[in-house]
């Protein structure tokens, strides 16, 4: 089962990754940890972002592309996987689909945007493994650290008020246009997010069912 979630920053797709990759035992994967990952393991492709991030500069699409079909040449990928954060414009999806990378669905979770900028200033994130967590959605056991691997847990710069309007913008120019090409490939699943994480589970699971069948 390849599936790809799309989402605007805070509405809760890489929660909803996360609990799908598990029930269906695929690896949901994730542009920004596996462009770090690459940097880390010094790839060829982790090499070229490492000199773009280094300066400041955003990673260009031909290397994140790059990045991609790496992780997705590796052997956990062969039964299926989840893509979180990519592609995040229409010629990425593009670049995917020359890759004869075929998604068997694309589920979008809605949230309004008021909303979005009431939820991200809850956001945690561990300072070691980078894993996600909420004040309210999703705490750590202490509220403090992570419960994976004891690191403090930090409020992103990325997720201020004045930030999360202006990524809401650039999603909603750049990203949100992925829907139309996905609907027309008869692809597209909206799921409108839940107050509760399980509902938006739900829902999620129920759309991801409903394209199997």
């Amino acid at each position: 089962m390849k599936i790809m979630f799309l989402g605007a920053p805070g509405a809760g797709k890489g929660t909803q990754a996360e609990i799908v990759a598990e029930k269906y035992s695929i690896p949901a994967i994730s542009t920004g940890a596996i462009i770090r990952e690459a940097i880390k393991n010094e790839t060829e492709m982790g090499k070229a972002a490492k000199a773009y991030t280094e300066s400041g500069a955003l990673v260009p699409d031909e290397v994140v592309i790059g990045i991609i079909k790496e992780r997705l040449e590796e052997k956990d990928c062969k039964g299926g996987f989840i893509l979180d954060g990519f592609p995040r414009t229409v010629a990425q999806a593009e670049a995917l689909d020359s890759m004869g990378i075929e998604m068997d669905v694309v589920v979008s979770i809605e949230v309004p945007d008021e909303k979005i900028v009431e939820r991200m200033s809850g956001r945690r994130v561990c300072e070691k493994c980078g894993a996600s967590y909420h004040t309210v959605y999703k705490p750590s056991k202490d509220q403090k650290t992570c419960d994976k691997d004891g690191a403090p847990l930090i409020l992103r710069r990325d997720d201020s008020p004045e930030v999360v309007k202006s990524r809401l913008g650039v999603y909603h120019e750049q990203t949100e246009p992925l829907k139309d090409y996905y609907a027309s490939k008869g692809k597209l699943k909206i799921v409108i997010g839940q107050e509760e994480v399980a509902d938006t589970t739900k829902l999620t699971l129920e759309a991801i069912s409903g394209a199997k069948a």
